[in-house]
C-alpha cells in the first residue's frame, strides 16, 4: 500500500542523502547509487536474522533476476553491522546490498526510525518500508508498514507497471 510518508517524504520529494557501508565494507552514497541510471529500490527492515525479515530478504533474492530485468538497484538497509549483513547476505545467498544504519540517521532522515508498539509496550524502531527512487534523486514511490511475504512481488508489479 502506498502513503505519505509522516516526516514530509512523498513522491516527488527530493531523496536524502546518506552514505553507509556495505556488508563487504564498500562505502555507498545516495548518488553512487543513481550513477548507473537506474531507479533505486530502497528497503529499510528492522534486523537480520528475524523471521520476518528473512523471508522479505529472501523474497527479494528469489524475485531478483526480474528487479535485474527492469533494470533496477536493489539494496536492502538496516541498523546491524556490516559483520552481521556479511554473515545474513552470505547465509541466504543474497545477491544485493546490504547498508548498515547503525546509528540510524539514514532511517531518521527517511522517516523510518518510528515509535512502534509490541504487547503493548512502546518502542522506537525500524518501520518496514520501501522507497523507489529515480536516477534523478526524486521519490517515486513510498510503501510503508508493507508485508514482509508479499511486498517483493508488490514492488516488482508496481514497476513493471511504471
Amino acid at each position: 500500500m502506498k502513503t505519505k510518508d509522516p516526516i514530509a517524504l512523498q513522491p516527488g520529494s527530493r531523496a536524502p542523502d546518506f552514505s553507509a557501508l556495505d556488508q563487504h565494507g564498500k562505502l555507498h552514497t545516495l548518488h553512487s547509487l543513481l550513477a548507473t541510471k537506474r531507479p533505486l529500490v530502497l528497503y529499510f527492515y528492522p534486523k537480520d536474522h528475524t523471521p520476518g525479515c528473512t523471508r522479505q530478504a529472501c523474497a527479494f533474492r528469489d524475485l531478483y533476476s526480474s528487479f535485474a530485468a527492469i533494470p533496477v538497484t536493489l539494496c536492502g538497509i538496516s541498523p546491524d553491522s556490516t559483520a552481521s549483513h556479511a554473515r545474513f547476505a552470505e547465509k541466504y545467498q543474497l545477491p544485493f546490498t546490504l547498508l548498515s544504519d547503525e546509528n540510524k540517521t539514514i532511517a531518521q532522515a527517511y522517516g523510518t526510525y518510528v515509535q512502534k508498539k509490541l504487547y503493548g509496550k512502546v518502542h522506537m524502531g525500524i518501520e518496514r518500508t520501501t522507497f523507489v527512487i529515480s536516477p534523478d534523486g526524486s521519490i517515486r514511490y513510498i510503501f510503508r508498514r508493507v508485508s514482509p511475504d508479499s511486498h517483493p512481488q508488490e514492488i516488482l508489479e508496481t514497476l513493471r507497471q511504471a
